[in-house]
């Protein structure tokens, strides 16, 4: 059933948490956040081998990254990249995709990722997508991963599932699938709760019946299709319309003209918080969104010390640091603890790691002060 498998890659944020490094011109998806020698674009494509055909892997991204696509993943064909006119979050994005992926392939099965993940075991991270694959190719359902949280993080939206084992007569058969297996791990989603203050998230983590939401989504494309209809029918009147654009040269006037129509809504917001056939597959595979600099230092490799380096450095007495700068230049640190020191671009970032998400407010200034040569 690979054949039928298809991966769809967010690419087009700028990822502005993670300035200096993640700029306008070049965003953290294009680097080697981990200094593993991938970039984090490739290092997604990377994780779904053996899950899904390179000819079914399709990235989404703003068109003015379309050549840094090109770039980092030179064996992917042109029409395999779908370059977005602007930015109108997930919900367009998956839309375009969507629409794209079903016109060739009827029958297709759709994970869908942004490309700005970590993920530690890799082999785990395997065994759950293939499980929610099972789920989505034969059931009327749209899966998300849910990720076991092992902290009370505010900087994550969490998902609420009933805890009762799905009843195969409870969930809907795909046409042609009746015979299919429901997989036992699936949950029933109950509520999304966007990112929550410490004591709601303390409350959530000690319950036991919520998770991270990954923002990773497994569907078969007419299913996902269908939910657009029900519950963002604006974006699929919009999508209809030109589908049989979809594929040929009148391509990229078409969804210019189709973004302009269409607002700025997240899949979450838009379908998965209304939608009544959601489900949930609780995992644990190391996972983490790498959004912010602390997110880098929680998952990079540490010294005795507790710092993440990731450069030519030399440290003393400095402790629970991260530490990103070029390699060409030699950087002596002393006496800091718990701060964020990075250098990209001609921009130099010393922040304390508690104040990190003051970052959005510098690079505003940096904007308004300093020009957009910084941002």
């Amino acid at each position: 059933m690979e054949q039928h498998t298809y991966l769809v890659v967010m690419a087009g944020g700028i990822g502005s948490r993670f300035w200096p490094f993640s700029r306008t011109h070049h965003p953290k998806q294009f680097h080697d956040v981990l200094g593993l020698g991938r970039s984090m674009l490739q290092l997604t494509v990377d994780r779904f081998r053996g899950i899904c055909p390179p000819e079914n892997v399709f990235v989404v991204t703003n068109r003015d990254y379309i050549e840094l696509v090109h770039q980092h993943l030179p064996e992917l064909p042109a029409d395999q990249i779908l370059g977005e006119p602007i930015g109108r979050n997930t919900a367009p994005c998956i839309a375009y995709a969507s629409y794209r992926i079903a016109q060739r392939d009827p029958e297709a099965v759709v994970v869908v990722t942004p490309a700005d993940h970590a993920v530690m075991h890799e082999e785990n991270f395997r065994a759950a997508i293939r499980t929610a694959l099972d789920g989505a190719r034969t059931h009327d359902v749209l899966i998300t991963l849910g990720i076991q949280p092992s902290r009370p993080d505010t900087g994550y939206g969490y998902i609420q599932f009933l805890d009762e084992v799905v009843r195969p007569q409870d969930v809907q058969t795909a046409p042609g699938h009746e015979d299919g297996q429901f997989p036992q791990e699936l949950r029933k989603v109950k509520t999304f709760t966007e990112k929550p203050n410490l004591e709601l998230a303390k409350m959530f983590v000690t319950s036991g019946d919520f998770l991270w939401n990954s923002g990773l989504f497994v569907w078969r494309a007419d299913a996902i299709i269908h939910a657009f209809h029900q519950y963002l029918s604006d974006i699929a009147e919009v999508f209809d319309e030109g589908e049989e654009q979809l594929g040929t040269a009148q391509e990229d006037a078409f969804i210019g003209r189709a973004y302009s129509q269409c607002r700025n809504i997240s899949i979450d917001y838009g379908v998965m918080e209304k939608a009544d056939n959601v489900y949930v597959l609780p995992a644990d595979f190391g996972w983490s969104d790498l959004g912010t600099w602390d997110s880098l230092h929680r998952m990079g490799q540490h010294d005795a010390d507790e710092n993440v380096v990731d450069g030519n450095a030399l440290l003393y007495d400095t402790k629970e640091c991260v530490i990103k700068t070029p390699s060409e230049r030699l950087v002596v640190v002393q006496g800091l603890e718990g701060y964020i020191v990075a250098e990209y671009d001609n921009v130099l970032l010393i922040c304390k790691r508690t104040e990190e998400q003051r970052v959005k407010d510098f690079v505003a200034d940096v904007k308004s002060k300093k020009g957009v040569g910084y941002n």
